[in-house]
């Protein structure tokens, strides 16, 4: 038979109890919270005659630890690269800006191909400024091509460019957006995986996807560790007209349907560690501070 607690036990059981408590809650907190990096689309970041160098510190000091720049379309990256180092503002990834023009999806091989030499450009500058990933659309699905072409093709031309991926050790991340392509998490799985490279991965829009109805922390969920980067603007399906579908993006970032608590839940699920790039309309100082306050209330930074 167990005696009844005296005085003395009782104080040092309740003692052990607070300091388990006191110890313990903040660990199981912080193994569930997602370790994220708060960035802009470089174009975002706008300052009349600014150089490389001011508007990374512009970027500072709005908050910034990194930004995302476009190839073609950023010159001067030597400057850039010295910039970063002397502001500590990374350039974390290359968005390949002319995927939706040369895709790799096209039924002229000669435009495939133009898109082809652009990926490789785009890896090349990857690895010029530190960034670890290439954005990519991988093709768009129309009236003269089918999914199972773009499928295909595009497949084939990734293909071509990932020998140049693995020597430089940059990744290649298949973004999803409006190309009538991939809308649901099980094509993007399948579209990822086809590859069996570690070296390409998925770059996941948490706004972009809300509109074909599977809600963007199942997508987070289902991609797993395929996922390497994610961006969001803000979406409202509400906001959505007959003849302008965009309208829906037309909210601030924590106006529209993401559900931002489960979206963090579902990162801190999966374990990412990394980058959270906004995706919306650039201007000065005081609207990037407003993004980046708005960024800070929803990604509980």
């Amino acid at each position: 038979m167990n005696r009844p607690l005296g005085r003395r036990d009782f104080l040092r059981t309740a003692a052990a109890v607070a300091a388990a408590a006191t110890v313990g809650a903040p660990v199981f907190a912080d193994s569930k919270k997602a370790k994220l990096k708060k960035a802009v689309k470089y174009g975002m970041v706008q300052l009349k005659g600014g150089a490389h160098l001011a508007r990374l510190e512009l970027a500072k000091k709005c908050g910034f630890l990194g930004v995302e720049i476009d190839s073609p379309g950023t010159d001067k990256l030597d400057e850039l690269v010295k910039a970063s180092k002397e502001t500590g503002v990374a350039i974390h990834g290359v968005i390949d800006s002319v995927h939706w023009r040369d895709t790799l999806s096209h039924p002229d091989e000669k435009v495939r191909a133009k898109g082809l030499a652009a990926l490789e450009g785009a890896l090349k500058d990857a690895k010029t400024v530190g960034a670890d990933t290439v954005l990519l659309v991988p093709g768009v699905v129309n009236k003269e091509v089918s999914y199972e072409q773009c499928f295909e093709r595009s497949q084939a031309e990734v293909k071509k460019a990932l020998p140049l991926a693995e020597k430089l050790k940059v990744r290649i991340a298949i973004e999803v957006v409006w190309n009538n392509f991939i809308t649901k998490p099980e094509q993007l799985i399948e579209y990822v995986d086809a590859f069996k490279s570690e070296y390409v991965g998925a770059y996941f829009d948490c706004s972009n996807m809300i509109k074909y109805g599977v809600a963007p922390a199942d997508w987070i969920r289902k991609l797993g560790k395929r996922m390497l980067k994610f961006d969001f603007k803000a979406f409202a399906k509400g906001k959505m007209k007959p003849n302008d579908e965009y309208a829906g993006f037309r909210v601030e970032i924590g106006e529209g349907d993401e559900n931002w608590p489960e979206v963090l839940k579902a990162l801190a699920e999966v374990g990412y560690d990394g980058w959270a790039t906004a995706e919306v309309g650039g201007g000065g100082e005081e609207h990037l501070k407003k993004i980046a306050a708005q960024m800070d209330k929803v990604l509980g930074l």
